[in-house]
């Protein structure tokens, strides 16, 4: 049959990235305490397309995701991403994987189970070099510090979330990325709370107030200590309860570069 995709293209304009998204297939990841998790991902696969061709091949793109039957790892990731730049003959090729991550928790007082779900993004590059982001966001609760402060009565306080992105040189469990996020919150959130839970957490919350830049300077001090993590971003976002805006800070650094002194000072 005519192989449309492969025709010759005069216009000589280069496609950065080309493929599918918003792909639902399920897949299996890494679980601290439990070895596996499956989940279902909402998977972006592209990859640069030269000036010359007028088209890539969509169906390979689902081809090859079957291929590895959903196992999610860091060897695996870059195995995919290498494998659809050869399949694809591309320069480049990018994958995306994002999915719901559950945590089984245990309230504070009655000790009841239930899980908590925390969003996750693999993102892996394979060009000349292989490169994987991980990401990952916590929601948590923020009570603000002065609002305590002025007040007779009270503080005003929200959910809030902590976005970590990481680059490693040895693996970093997820678990270990919301466990740094959640201890540098007013508090973190549960899924089942009874009253004596409901109690804890708001004193929990009241008695550590945090500003946004609390947050995040805290979780920048934990990830400059941990040295499986090379580069970070973190940005943290409080849904205030009482303004009609978000309150946001974020920071961006490489600790194998110029920025680390700077963090350091």
């Amino acid at each position: 049959m005519r192989d449309v995709q492969s025709e010759r293209d005069g216009r000589r304009i280069s496609i950065d990235r080309v493929g599918v998204s918003n792909v639902s297939y399920p897949v299996v990841v890494l679980d601290q305490k439990e070895n596996i998790q499956h989940t279902v991902a909402a998977v972006s696969m592209s990859v640069s397309l030269p000036h010359e061709y007028r088209g890539t091949h969509m169906s390979r793109f689902i081809e090859v995701l079957h291929e590895f039957q959903g196992r999610l790892t860091i060897s695996s990731m870059e195995h995919i991403a290498e494998h659809l730049r050869k399949v694809l003959d591309a320069e480049c090729a990018e994958i995306v994987f994002s999915f719901p991550y559950f945590i089984a928790r245990n309230a504070p007082v009655t000790g009841m189970s239930s899980f908590t779900r925390y969003d996750v993004s693999f993102l892996a590059t394979k060009g000349d070099q292989f490169d994987l982001v991980t990401v990952v966001t916590v929601p948590v609760q923020t009570l603000c510090p002065c609002s305590r402060e002025i007040s007779e009565a009270g503080a005003h306080n929200q959910r809030a979330s902590v976005e970590i992105s990481v680059r490693m040189k040895g693996l970093v469990w997820i678990e270990e990325l919301v466990e740094i996020a959640e201890k540098n919150a007013s508090a973190p959130v549960y899924t089942l709370l009874k009253r004596e839970d409901e109690k804890f957490v708001t004193e929990q919350a009241y008695n550590n107030p945090r500003f946004v830049e609390d947050v995040l300077r805290d979780v920048a001090v934990d990830l400059e200590a941990e040295e499986r993590v090379v580069w970070y971003r973190i940005r943290v976002v409080s849904n205030e309860s009482i303004h009609n805006h978000d309150a946001f800070a974020s920071l961006e650094r490489d600790k194998e570069g110029s920025e680390k002194e700077r963090v350091r000072g």
